[in-house]
């Protein structure tokens, strides 16, 4: 990919606990998404889990937005509970 465009998105929790389950829950999707287009890491400091996203172009940059913050929103739900 030539040109870069990432994003860097922000989650923070009421406790280390949830942050933890939701940043182990889809760290295991990172690799898993079939797309040379666009990539994506995932870490936790304490109670805020990051997802870094990385595209070559700015289509791509917003399917993988669109796509991990979905997957975040998934499992928070899990979680927590929440349907």
């Amino acid at each position: 990919m030539s040109s870069r465009h990432d994003a860097t998105l922000a989650f923070t929790y009421p406790d280390e606990r949830l942050a933890r389950t939701v940043a182990e829950s889809v760290r295991v999707e990172v690799g898993e998404i079939a797309d040379d287009r666009s990539a994506a890491t995932v870490d936790r400091d304490g109670r805020v889990v990051r997802v870094c996203v990385e595209a070559a172009d700015l289509v791509a940059l917003r399917a993988g937005v669109n796509t991990w913050s979905h997957l975040v929103g998934v499992a928070e739900a899990v979680a927590t509970g929440v349907t």
